[in-house]
């Protein structure tokens, strides 16, 4: 008697001894529609895949004969653990059998598995295929025929095809245009990766500039939403029209429009503006950007000097302020007026007051004494003293107040 391999170790032996798809030319693998998926808990059929054990499941029907199967039973569970791209109802994916977890126990146990949708359209936004390709009058306009065959060509609001609950079909999400090397990762939503290197002697609007095959990573989040080519044509990342992006260089030189270049604080070595710098940097565009810690520091360091360049101020709102520097300008670069020290003003100040009351005291007094030698009092200088007297005593007793309670210096 033939002894089992049970698990995984009998892969090979479990899908040679299962019949061959003759829909699929006897590969194994075969064409499915998809039309439906558990992608969350609300989902009627959550439980009986396998709670969140099951998400991905997809139910399909058999493109070839899609009548002939009931819905119910025909499921399958995505292949990759680990990059999740799940298909789109309507969408085309290829199934292949392998064992299911109890594989173990139950040497035939086996079940559905899938593959990412197929690239039909050649298209990153949906790959989804009407019934009949094309039986709906209002769907035949955007399907024509060309030397390669079907292809779509989107040319109003979207295909009418049912994508989902939640997918609203978008036909100005243009692809990428690849250049030779490049490793692309693209979402539906004009959201991608590139992989890839400088171009040089390209027709295409490439605007990034710098030798030829040294590497580029472009990291982008929405499209310019202002590419005047239609949706179908492939477009290039544009670090100005783009939503929000990300580029790591290495020679390369970026066209970036930067909101200030304003570096009158600069009395030598001003930095090379965005748009002139050839060399690795990492650049973050976007409509706003947040720095934010929650356990730790925030540092910032450069080699040369960290610039801060605002069209409408800097504002700095913190308990605690320290600058530690040999020299502070304020006002300009060619600030040369020297900054007073506040405490020992005060005390020089005080001192100076202190005498100038004692001597104006000391005048009241004489200009008050009875007559000597024939000179009489004079009440006009008495007035005065007293009225200097009173003056300086104030201000002498305001000194104090001058003193910042939050800002001091060596």
């Amino acid at each position: 008697m033939a002894e089992f391999v049970y698990g995984l170790a009998g892969l090979n032996e479990v899908v040679s001894s299962l019949p061959t798809n003759k829909s699929s030319g006897g590969t194994g693998f075969t064409p499915v529609r998809v039309v439906d998926i558990v992608l969350n808990g609300d989902h009627p059929r959550f439980k009986e895949v396998g709670e969140w054990n099951g998400i991905g499941t997809i139910f399909y029907l058999n493109v070839t004969d899609p009548t002939t199967q009931e819905i119910s039973y025909n499921s399958a569970k995505p292949a990759f653990p680990n990059i999740k791209q799940f298909p789109l109802i309507n969408e085309i994916v290829y199934l292949f059998t392998l064992p299911l977890p109890n594989s173990q126990e139950e040497y035939n146990s086996v079940g559905n598995y899938y593959f990412t949708p197929i690239n039909i359209w050649n298209s990153q936004h949906h790959n989804a295929v009407p019934n009949g390709l094309v039986a709906d009058e209002e769907q035949s306009s955007d399907y024509q025929q060309t030397q390669a065959g079907n292809v779509r060509r989107v040319q109003d609001e979207g295909t009418e095809i049912f994508l989902g609950d939640t997918f609203v079909e978008e036909p100005d999400i243009h692809p990428l245009l690849p250049f030779e090397g490049d490793l692309i990762y693209e979402g539906r939503w004009g959201n991608s990766i590139r992989f890839g290197s400088t171009v040089t002697g390209s027709s295409n609007d490439w605007s990034v500039t710098g030798s030829n095959g040294d590497p580029i990573t472009i990291i982008r989040n929405g499209q310019n939403p202002n590419i005047p080519t239609d949706g179908w044509v492939p477009t290039v990342e544009n670090i100005n029209g783009d939503l929000s992006s990300i580029y790591l260089t290495s020679t390369q030189k970026l066209p970036l429009q930067a909101s200030s270049t304003n570096y009158n604080s600069y009395s030598s070595n001003l930095p090379t503006t965005p748009n002139q710098f050839a060399g690795k940097q990492l650049i973050l565009n976007s409509g706003r950007l947040v720095f934010n810690t929650t356990t730790d520091h925030l540092l910032l360091t450069s080699k040369k000097s960290i610039n801060l360049n605002a069209i409408e101020g800097t504002y700095i709102d913190t308990p605690n302020v320290v600058l530690n520097s040999t020299s502070i300008k304020l006002g300009s670069k060619d600030a040369a007026e020297s900054l007073m020290l506040g405490d020992k003003t005060v005390t020089l100040l005080n001192d100076v007051l202190t005498q100038l009351i004692s001597v104006v005291n000391d005048l009241g007094q004489l200009a008050a004494k009875p007559i000597i030698g024939g000179v009489a009092p004079d009440p006009k200088l008495i007035a005065t003293t007293a009225r200097a007297k009173i003056k300086l005593t104030n201000s002498k007793n305001k000194l104090n107040t001058l003193l910042s309670k939050q800002n001091k210096t060596i």
